[in-house]
C-alpha cells in the first residue's frame, strides 16, 4: 500500500513536471509564431508590403500548420513519436533566423512556412503529453496547456514593441534563443513521454485501465451526430480565429489611425487583448471541469459579441479595456472546445488535436489573406467593425449536447 502511495505520488510529480514543461514549450512556440503577424509594421516599413501581401504571410504561416496537424495527430495516434517534441522547435528555429535574414517577399514567406512546421509538429504531440499528465482534470490539463500558448501570444506585441521596431529586422535573432531552450525543454518532456508510452503498453493486456487516461467517458453516440457536432464546433472555431486574426494582423493599423497615435502605443492594446486571454485560458478548463464543457463554449464566443460590436466605437483609453475583456472570455473557450472533441472521439486524441489545432490555424491563415486584402480596396475601418459581428456566431453552441459536469 504505501509503496502504491509513493509510486503515485512520483507520477504525479514527474507528470506535473512534463505538463509544465510542454506548457513552456508551448509560450516559446506561439511567441515566435504570433511575432510575424504583430511584425507586420516592421515588414511594411522595410518592404513596403501591401496589406494583402501581408496577409499572404500570415496565410502561409497558418495554412502549413493548417494541413500537417491533423496528418500528424493521426499518425501520433498510430505510432506517437516522442522524437518530434524536441524536432519541432528545430524547424522553428530555422524560421526564425530566416525572418532575421529576409530581403524579399519569397523569403519572408519561406520563412512563415518554416515556423508553421515547427508549430504544426508541437501542437499534437505535446497535446497528448497533457493528456497523459492530466488524470481526471483534463480540462485544467489542456488549460494549463493552452496558457502557455496564450503567454507567449502576449509576449509577441512587447516583443514588437520594445526590440523589433526600435532596432529592426536583424532583432529577430534574439528569438533563436526562444528555439534553442525549447529544444531542451522538450528533448526532457520527451524522455517521461517516452517512459509513460512504455508503462501504457505494459498494460495493455489488462481489459480494464484505472488510470482512466483515453477512455471513453460517455454514452456511444451515432456517427451523423458526432459529425453534426463536429461541424458546430468548427463553425465555432472559424468566428473566433477569424475574429483574432483581424485583431492580431490589423487591429493596430486601424488603432493608430483612428486615434493618431504610434503603432508601438497600439501593440499595447493588443497586449492587453493577449494577456487577457492568458488568464482567460487558465480558468476556462477548471470552470469547465466544473460546471461542463457545453456552456463554457457557449459563454466564450456569444459573450464577447457586445463587446466586440462597441469596440470600433470606443475611444482610446476605453478600447483598451474592452480589449481586456474581449480577451478574458474568447480565449477561455479553445481548450474546452479541445477537451469536448477528445471526449466525443475518445481513441483518437491526437487526431482530433491536430485537426482543430489545425484548423484554427488555417482559419486565421485565409481570414488574415481575405481581409487583407478587403483592406486595400475598401479601408480598415470597414474591415474591423465587419469583424466585430463574428461573435454573433457563437450562438450555434446552443446545438451541443450537455456534458456533465466534473466536480471530482
Amino acid at each position: 500500500m504505501a509503496q502504491a502511495a509513493v509510486s503515485k505520488m512520483q507520477f504525479n510529480h514527474s507528470a506535473n513536471w512534463a505538463l509544465a514543461g510542454v506548457s513552456f514549450a508551448h509560450l516559446l512556440n506561439d511567441a515566435m509564431q504570433t511575432v510575424v503577424p504583430s511584425a507586420f509594421p516592421l515588414f511594411q516599413q522595410t518592404m513596403q508590403l501591401s496589406f494583402a501581401q501581408m496577409g499572404w504571410i500570415a496565410f502561409t504561416l497558418n495554412i502549413t500548420a493548417s494541413v500537417l496537424q491533423p496528418l500528424i495527430g493521426y499518425m501520433s495516434d498510430r505510432k506517437p513519436m516522442p522524437v518530434l517534441l524536441p524536432g519541432g522547435m528545430l524547424f522553428s528555429l530555422i524560421g526564425v533566423l530566416g525572418f532575421a535574414l529576409s530581403s524579399e517577399l519569397w523569403m519572408l514567406l519561406v520563412s512563415a512556412a518554416l515556423i508553421g512546421i515547427g508549430s504544426s509538429i508541437l501542437h499534437p504531440e505535446s497535446s497528448r503529453v497533457a493528456h497523459l499528465a492530466a488524470g481526471r482534470g483534463r480540462g485544467m490539463a489542456q488549460s494549463i496547456f493552452q496558457v502557455g500558448g496564450n503567454t507567449g501570444q502576449a509576449l509577441a506585441p512587447l516583443l514588437v514593441a520594445f526590440i523589433l521596431l526600435p532596432q529592426g529586422q536583424l532583432s529577430f535573432l534574439w528569438l533563436m534563443g526562444f528555439a534553442l531552450i525549447g529544444i531542451v525543454i522538450q528533448s526532457s518532456v520527451s524522455r517521461w513521454y517516452r517512459h509513460k508510452l512504455a508503462e501504457n503498453h505494459t498494460r495493455q493486456q489488462q481489459p480494464v485501465q484505472s488510470n482512466g487516461i483515453g477512455q471513453p467517458t460517455a454514452q456511444p453516440v451515432s456517427r451523423g451526430f458526432i459529425a453534426f457536432t463536429m461541424g458546430i464546433l468548427i463553425l465555432l472555431l472559424f468566428s473566433k480565429f477569424v475574429y483574432i486574426a483581424g485583431m492580431t494582423g490589423y487591429y493596430a493599423f486601424y488603432y493608430a489611425d483612428a486615434y493618431n497615435l504610434p503603432l508601438s502605443q497600439a501593440q499595447i492594446c493588443l497586449f492587453i487583448l493577449q494577456f487577457a486571454g492568458m488568464i482567460g485560458t487558465l480558468l476556462g478548463g477548471p470552470l469547465a471541469d466544473r460546471y461542463g464543457r457545453k456552456p463554457m463554449i457557449w459563454f466564450s464566443i456569444a459573450g464577447i459579441a457586445p463587446f466586440s460590436l462597441l469596440l470600433p466605437y470606443a475611444g482610446p483609453f476605453l478600447s483598451m479595456v474592452l480589449c481586456g475583456i474581449i480577451g478574458l472570455i474568447l480565449m477561455s473557450g479553445f481548450s474546452v472546445i479541445i477537451v469536448y472533441a477528445q471526449e466525443l472521439l475518445p481513441r483518437h486524441i491526437g487526431t482530433v488535436s491536430g485537426l482543430f489545432f489545425g484548423l484554427s490555424f488555417g482559419m486565421a491563415g485565409l481570414g488574415s489573406v481575405v481581409l487583407g486584402s478587403l483592406i486595400d480596396v475598401t479601408s480598415i475601418s470597414f474591415v474591423i467593425k465587419l469583424c466585430s459581428f463574428l461573435p454573433l456566431l457563437g450562438v450555434c453552441a446552443v446545438f451541443l449536447r450537455r456534458d456533465r459536469p466534473r466536480t471530482a
